[in-house]
Parts: structure tokens; sequence; C-alpha cells
């Protein structure tokens, strides 16, 4: 076991405070998501189990999935192959990759995304129409998909929608939108049998309730809003991360984050989603300038701007350090700019609504989180850790990514995952392996942090577990969160009581959501400290060198008190 110095494991609540649930219902598989693995899952759950259950925290189409614009990877091309895929990926990963969940990933990708046509994803064609297939960083062969130019996971999503919404009269299965799920509910054996939920609305689905099945699956995306500046949309407060913890599952790779070396950079102070300049462009041919404007790529690294995405960030954040600047520049204009409109269309609009010309002049871009390579540790059908509970897309960490992901495999892993665990979990729902079990109460204790601590928490993980970390940034970071009070509800009920504590906040989804980027911060820092090298999105400062000794997984657990374990 690695203890991270001499802070010692951190105790974390295994439980949010919340109000007793009102209602209940039940189905045989609830899906927590959206995006294009929890639809995918869903979809392919539907005509399989008797009843499932999706339930998503926004609108259908508010998932992540929409704001992805490259692409998605598979090796279509009759010169390409899964073998090349593979390669590409396990490069990418910085050597801890699990290849046998790469070889599912690369191997089944291409009949999962003919798939997708299949029901009605409709992808940019080439001359002789085909799919139309292009290259970004880290690949070497033309093998990304796109639709739209540069709106790939709005198409995915508009189509995997639609599928959806032409069933939702099916009484085998029911959508519950406006929902945040709040924990993974268990059995007295530790099994998943349901979750707790907070429904936005009117009628019997109003406020708290529970959900009980015999298999959950998490997907529900990835951990942005831990961080001050992220792509990631307003909700991905990593929920799904937090309350699988919380529910006993192990997690993995927590530490390698993908900070996306080019978003737009919008000023010092800018905080919440940020737009994306998609990797496609560098794709195409743009090139990375310093503010002296000065080419900084091709000294750094042979694939240039089309380096692995860990390799950019990092070379751009040192050159920001040499020139004294706050952003870099992407320069695009020798491109044309009728090529670029056609290619780019989300993108240049997006650019003119803020004032910058893509096609005449460079655009200010800087790091910022993006992806999240790690999450709950899940084998080749999806399982976690514990019993029931499934895990697909960002939310989980299957090995693929390893260190660092690939360019346009995430939308890839969701897609194929998504259809093994769904497959999964109805053979052995039909086998009656796995059965809906009676929630029993967890021990641990529960949590509330108040909402007005969540720029705090997200200036603190910034400093502390962003793009260039070291021992003492992470140490402080760490004394830091462990400072950050988790009692709010306490606050509550004395208070009522004429007892006033100096801290009050209700049970609600900004507190559960605050809550839940606590926990994520607390222990990808801790994860972060026990690295001591450098890897794929892991940079520190102090060990700048990657160390064959730790070509390996680190996991975090909470024990039944909720004491942190870090091996």
């Amino acid at each position: 076991m690695t203890r991270t110095d001499l802070l010692g494991p951190p105790r974390l609540a295994r439980n949010l405070a919340a109000p007793d649930p009102g209602w209940t219902t039940t189905a045989d598989a609830i899906v927590v998501g959206s995006g294009i693995a929890g639809l995918t899952a869903a979809l392919e759950l539907r005509t399989r189990v008797p009843r499932v259950l999706l339930v998503t925290k926004g609108q259908l189409l508010s998932g992540s999935t929409v704001w992805a614009q490259g692409g998605i990877a598979a090796a279509l091309d009759p010169d390409d192959s899964p073998a090349a895929h593979l390669a590409d990926t396990l490069a990418a990963g910085g050597g801890v990759c699990d290849p046998e969940a790469v070889e599912v990933l690369v191997t089944e990708g291409p009949a999962r995304v003919r798939e997708l046509v299949a029901r009605g994803a409709v992808f940019d064609t080439a001359p002789g129409g085909g799919i139309a297939l292009t290259r970004e960083g880290g690949h070497h062969a033309d093998r990304i998909a796109h639709a739209g130019g540069d709106a790939t996971g709005a198409e995915i999503a508009r189509a995997l929608v639609a599928q959806i919404e032409a069933v939702r009269s099916d009484p085998g299965i029911e959508v519950v939108e406006n929902a945040l799920v709040l924990d993974v509910l268990t059995t007295a054996d530790g099994a998943a049998c349901g979750v707790t939920l907070h429904v936005r609305g009117t009628g019997s689905r109003d406020g708290v309730g529970r959900a009980l099945a015999a298999a959950v699956v998490l997907a529900t995306g990835g951990i942005g809003q831990t961080y001050r500046s992220s792509t990631n949309p307003a909700a991905a407060t990593g929920d799904g991360t937090a309350a699988a913890l919380r529910a006993g599952a192990v997690l993995g790779d927590l530490e390698f984050v993908q900070f996306h070396p080019t978003v737009l950079w919008l000023g010092t102070g800018t905080k919440g989603q940020l737009p994306l300049i998609s990797e496609a462009v560098r794709g195409e041919g743009a090139v990375l300038l310093d503010t002296d404007g000065v080419r900084f790529m091709p000294a750094v690294h042979p694939m240039a701007e089309l380096a692995p995405r860990d390799v950019v960030a990092h070379a751009i954040v040192r050159r920001l350090a040499a020139t004294g600047s706050d952003h870099v520049l992407l320069d695009a204009r020798h491109l044309g700019a009728a090529f670029l409109r056609a290619r780019f269309p989300s993108i240049t609009a997006r650019l003119l609504e803020l004032g910058i010309d893509v096609t005449e002049e460079p655009v200010p871009v800087a790091p910022a989180q993006h992806y999240h390579s790690g999450g709950v540790v899940t084998d080749l059908h999806g399982r976690s850790s514990v019993e029931g509970l499934y895990a697909v897309g960002e939310v989980a960490c299957t090995g693929v990514h390893g260190a660092n992901r690939l360019a346009s495999n995430s939308l890839l892993e969701g897609l194929v995952f998504a259809h093994r665990a769904a497959h999964d979990i109805a053979s052995r729902v039909a086998d009656g392996t796995l059965r809906r079990g009676e929630p029993a109460v967890r021990s641990g204790g529960s949590a509330l942090v108040p909402a007005a601590a969540r720029s705090r928490i997200q200036s603190i993980a910034s400093a502390g577990p962003g793009p260039i970390r070291s021992a003492d940034g992470l140490r402080h970071a760490a004394t830091r969160l462990a400072a950050v009070r988790t009692d709010a509800h306490r606050g509550s009920t004395l208070a009522a009581a004429g007892m006033p504590s100096g801290v009050v906040a209700e049970p609600q989804a900004a507190e559960w959501e605050t809550t839940n980027v606590h926990q994520v911060a607390t222990v990808l820092t801790h994860a972060a400290l026990a690295r001591t090298e450098s890897r794929g999105g892991h940079y520190r400062a102090d060990f700048p060198a990657p160390d064959p000794a730790w070509a390996r997984r680190v996991t975090v657990a909470l024990d039944a008190d909720g004491v942190l374990d870090v091996r």
C-alpha cells in the first residue's frame, strides 16, 4: 500500500445527506446518463430485459457527447487495420493501457460504428460515397469519421435520442429527465441494488425517490467541473465517480487527467465551460505559434502539432512559462477561408460570435481540463468491483486509455463497452445471476458540502492536480481539501434548534454536486501524490521522467468507515 507521504489517508462519507425517499419504482436495469454510452446501453437493454429505466440529469440531448467535435476513431479504411489502431492507442497510453481492453475496442469498433449508421447517424462522406476519414493527433492513419464537419457528437446524440424517442411509449422502458442520481444503493452483502435520485418536476417522480433494479449502469460522463476551467458542460460534476466510490467500488487511473491543448483563451479569470478548438483543426494542418510568432512543436516531437495531447499540452505550458504569456496561437489561415468554413462550420461560427475570424487571424488558445482517463475500474464487460454495478463511457476505467486517451477513442469506447455491458446484464438477468436485492443502511456517515465552497475547491484542484504537479503543491491541495466543511446539513439542523453552527445549507442539487466535486478532487489529489513519476496526463515537475517501476495502475477505494485506501 502506498500512503501519501505524511498526510495520512483522508476519511470521506459513504452517503450523501438527503431526505428519505418519498417514492419507489423498480426495473431490471437502471442506466444513468444520456451520452453515447448511456443511450447505447439503454437501447441494447430495451429488447433484452423486461424493463429498463433511463435516468438523465438534464434533457436527453444534454450529455457530453453533444460537445464532441472531432469524430469517432475506427479502422474503417481498407488500408487501415485494428492492429494499427491498437498500436497507436498503446503508444498514446504511455505503457499502462490494458492491451486486452484495447484489442476489444479496435476489433469490435468498426462494427459498432456501422451499427450507428444503421441507427440513423449520418457521417460526412468522401467523393466515392464512403465515410470520409481524417487524421488526428497520435494516429498514423486516416481513421476519424466525422459528421457535420465538426459536429460529430451532436449528430450521434441526435440519432440515438431519436431511437429512444421512437420507443418512449414502450412499457419496457421509462425515461426520467432532470434527475440527479445521489447514491448507488447497496445490499447488506455490498451488491448494487438501485439508486436514490432527485427529480425536478411534478407528480409521482417529483423530489427524492429510489429506483430498485438488479443492475445499475453508470454512464455519467466526466469530472470537468472539478476544475476552474474545462471544456465539459456544467453537469459534469463527477456524480457517477463519487457515487461509485461511496458504494465501495474501486477507482483507478484517477491521476491521468487530459488537458486539451487548444481550448479558446478568453482572458484571465475565465471559468466554466470553455469552447474547444478541435484536434481535427491541427489534423488538417493548423500550426501552433508562441506570442513571438515562433512555431515550437517541431522541436518537441516528431509528429509536431499531431503529437499526443499530453505532449502538446505540456509543451504549451512550458512555452507559456518561457515567454511569460498566458496563451499561444493556433494559426489555420494558410488552409484557406473556404476550406475552414466548410470543414469546421461550428467552430468558425462560434469564433465569429466571439469576434475572432479564424480565416483572417490566429486564435488564442491554452490548455484546459478536457477528459478523464480514469474512473470506475471495470472488466471487459463493464463490471465494477461491486456486484451488479457497471460503468461505461468516461466514468469508467476500462484500461483502454491508460495514461492518455488517444484522440477520438472516447466515443468509440462508450459505444463498444456499453454494447458489451448491456449484453452481459441481459444474460445475467436471464439466468438469474443478477437479482434485485433489498437496500441496506450503509456505514460511513453522510456529507453535504455547501455550494458556496465549489469555486474554492475548483481553485485548489486547478493549482494542485493541474497540468503540472509537484509534491508540495499536491500536499497543499490535500490539506486545503481536508479543511473544507462537509457537515453543512448538521448546521441546518442545529440552526433549526436555535444553535447556530456557522455553516448552513439544505440538502439540494447544488450542494450534492459540490459534495461530489469535493470527493473527486480529494481522491484525485491523493492518487496524483502517490504516483512519483510523469506519465501521460500526469506530469510531476519534481519527477519529470517516467519510471518503469510505475508502469502499473494506482487504485483507490473507501473502507467501511470511509477511510481512503490508495494502492
